[in-house]
């Protein structure tokens, strides 16, 4: 290969390097580096139903000694460590925290979790 071929393959790859990095910021891809947890946990909570649901972020045990939101930022923060860093941490989250074809979700509802939540955490 030539030095002009080897040029154009790089920036070749830089350009396709560059255009992933637009399609990922378009998509709303998070990644870890990225992470506010004050903002998840509140975005969680919106697509959770907010002040008008039995169940604030979707906690649904009864904890003695925490409350619902710090349950949900404990999560965030054990997946965050137990995360792989391949692709979008709230699409991770969403396998575990709200898994579609969950047996408490009947009606098939989890299917929006990550899209809901990805919607409040982008535009807070």
């Amino acid at each position: 290969m030539g030095r002009l071929a080897e040029a154009k393959a790089v920036i070749w790859c830089w350009a396709l390097a560059l255009a992933m990095v637009f399609i990922a910021a378009s998509c709303g891809v998070v990644h870890a580096a990225d992470i506010d947890i004050e903002k998840l946990a509140n975005a969680i909570y919106k697509a959770e139903g907010g002040a008008r649901t039995k169940h604030p972020y979707g906690i649904l045990a009864k904890y003695k000694t925490t409350t619902p939101r710090q349950a949900c930022i404990n999560t965030i923060k054990s997946n965050l460590k137990r995360w792989n860093g391949q692709g979008d941490f709230i699409d991770a989250l969403g396998k575990v925290y709200c898994p579609i074809g969950a047996s408490n979700d009947p009606k098939g509802l989890n299917k929006n979790w990550t899209r809901n939540v990805k919607h409040f955490y982008n535009n807070q």
